[in-house]
C-alpha cells in the first residue's frame, strides 16, 4: 500500500491513510506529508476514492462508510493493475520464491543504468531506504504476487517467472492450478517473457505462449547463463554472465545462496534486455547487499551471530537454511514462525523435511494470517515431525531458550513471513545481558 501511496502523492494528489501498528514504512509514508490515522473508523473517510488491501474485511467500518456514502473503492491489487498502465514499459516479476530480492536487483542495476525507473518492492531495500522509488521515465518495475491471482490486474511489457512451485493451496487446491494462473498471467504480457530455464514447472506454465520468450539458468541452452564460477559450492560465487556465446559481465555475488544466483541471473537478463548498461549490470549485481529480512545479519553477541530472514515456505527455508549451514558456522539454529493454517496442513511433510536440515529448530505458535484454525493444526504438529524439536507459545519463551542454550560459533536464524523479526531482536537483547560461556 506505501509504494501506492508515494505515488499519487507524488503526482499531486491529497492522500490519507489509517494503519493499526506502527512501522518504519509508516515513519516514511508520514515524513511525507501524509496524514495517518492509528485506528480505522468511518470519521477518517473524507476522499473520493478508498483503496484497500486484501487483508481488510469487507465490514471494517471505513468500507462501510465508503459504500453508506456513495465513495469508489478499490483493492490494492487492481489500482496497481491502473497505475502500471499508465507506464509504457512495466517489468513485473513474479513466481512463488524471489520476487523481492530480484525486484531489487533489477532497481538496482535501471538505477545504475541511469534508466530513472520507478520501483516498488515487497521489503525495505536499503539502496532506496525503503520499498519504493519514484522516476520520472516511462519504466516501473514491480512485484507480481500470484495470490488470489492478484498479478492478473497486470499487463506488462516484461515479465519475469523465476519459479512456479506449490503455495497458497487453500486458493488454487493443487499446482496443476497454479501453472494455469501462470500460463494467463504469461499471455497477458505484450512485449518479452524471462523465465528460469531450469524450472520444469516454470517451462510449463509458458506452453503454447505466443509472447518472445528468453530462458536463464546454469548452463546451455539457457540464453543466460554462467560460465567461469568460482566457489560453486560455496555461500558466496564470482562467475560470467553470459548471453549465449557473448560475455555480458563479470559478477562477484555479495549475498549467499544458490537461489540468489538464479535471482540474479534474472535481474541480470531483464536488465539487458531493456537496454541496461553492461557496466550498469555488473556493479548492480555485484553492490546488491540485500534487502531487509532476507538472510539480513543483525548482530552478534556473545559469539553469537542473529540473522532473520522471510522464507515461509519449505522451499524457501530449504534454500536459506543449506546456505546457512554451508557458511561454516558451529550449529545452526531454526527458529519457524509458521505462516498460515491451511500452508503448515498442507506442507506439513515438506516443512519438516526443510526444518530438519538445521542442526536445531525452534518453533512459535502458527500465525494465523487472515485464516481460522479449520484445519486443527498446531505447532505441536509440526515439531513432532522434527527429530529434538521445541515449541513455544511467546517469543520471550522462545528468546530465554535461545540465550540459555546458543553457545559462541552459533547462527541463530528467525524464519517466517509475519513478526517472528521482533523474535530475532529480542534474543539479541538477551544475549547483550547474558554471562559469557
Amino acid at each position: 500500500m506505501s509504494p501506492l501511496a508515494q505515488i499519487f502523492k507524488s503526482r499531486g494528489y491529497t492522500v490519507t491513510g489509517s494503519d493499526v501498528y506502527e512501522s518504519d514504512a509508516l515513519k516514511r509514508i508520514k515524513n511525507l506529508g501524509i496524514s495517518v490515522c492509528m485506528c480505522h473508523k468511518q470519521e477518517n473517510i473524507n476522499a473520493e476514492l478508498v483503496v484497500y488491501s486484501a487483508a481488510i474485511k469487507s465490514d471494517n467500518p471505513e468500507l462501510t462508510a465508503a459504500a453508506e456514502r456513495n465513495i469508489p473503492t478499490i483493492e490494492r491489487s487492481h489500482l496497481l493493475g491502473l497505475v502500471t498502465k499508465s507506464y509504457q514499459n512495466c517489468i513485473a516479476v513474479s513466481g512463488t520464491h524471489g520476487k523481492t530480492t530480484t525486484t531489487a536487483m533489477l532497481t538496482q542495476i535501471l538505477l545504475n543504468s541511469n534508466l530513472d525507473p520507478t520501483a516498488i518492492i515487497g521489503g525495505h531495500f536499503p539502496l532506496i531506504n525503503g520499498n519504493a522509488c519514484i522516476g520520472k521515465s516511462q519504466t516501473i518495475i514491480c512485484e507480481a504476487c500470484e495470490y488470489v491471482d492478484t498479478f492478473l490486474q497486470l499487463t506488462p511489457a516484461v515479465s519475469i517467472i523465476l519459479n512456479v512451485d506449490a503455495d497458497h493451496l487453500d486458493y488454487f487446491q493443487n499446482l496443476k492450478n497454479i501453472q494455469k494462473s501462470f500460463n494467463k498471467f504469461a499471455s497477458q504480457t505484450t512485449k518479452l517473457i524471462v523465465i528460469n530455464g531450469d524450472d520444469e514447472n516454470a517451462k510449463v506454465a509458458v506452453k503454447n505462449i505466443n509472447t518472445p520468450i528468453i530462458k536463464f539458468g546454469f548452463d546451455r541452452p539457457n540464453d543466460y547463463y554462467i560460465k567461469e564460477a568460482v566457489d560453486k559450492d560455496m555461500p558466496k560465487m564470482q562467475f560470467t554472465l553470459m548471453f549465449k556465446e557473448k560475455q555480458i559481465a563479470k559478477i562477484r555475488m555479495n549475498v549467499p545462496g544458490i537461489h540468489n544466483i538464479y535471482n540474479a541471473l534474472a535481474a541480470g537478463a531483464a536488465a539487458h534486455s531493456v537496454g541496461a548498461d553492461l557496466n550498469a549490470i555488473a556493479d548492480g549485481l555485484s553492490q546488491f547487499s540485500g534487502v531487509r529480512r532476507r538472510f539480513e545479519i543483525l548482530g552478534k553477541q556473545n559469539g553469537v551471530t542473529i540473522a532473520d530472514d522471510f522464507a515461509h515456505h519449505p522451499t524457501e527455508l530449504r534454500a536459506t537454511i543449506s546456505t546457512a549451514m554451508n557458511m561454516g558456522f558451529k550449529k545452526v539454529w531454526a527458529v519457524f514462525e509458521p505462516h498460515t493454517y491451511s500452508r503448515t496442513y498442507m506442507l506439513l511433510k515438506d516443512f519438516a523435511e526443510a526444518l530438519s536440515l538445521a542442526d536445531r529448530v525452534v518453533l512459535s505458535e502458527i500465525l494465523a494470517v487472515r485464516e481460522e484454525n479449520i484445519y486443527n493444526i498446531f505447532a505441536k504438529d509440526l515439531a513432532e515431525n522434527i527429530d529434538g524439536c521445541v515449541w513455544f507459545k511467546t517469543f520471550e519463551q522462545i528468546a530465554d531458550y535461545i540465550a540459555a542454550n546458543a553457545e559462541p560459533g552459533d547462527l541463530v536464524i528467525t524464519l517466517g513471513g509475519g513478526h517472528i523479526y521482533k523474535c530475532a531482536r529480542l534474543i539479541l537483547d538477551r544475549l547483550k545481558v547474558r554471562l559469557p560461556h
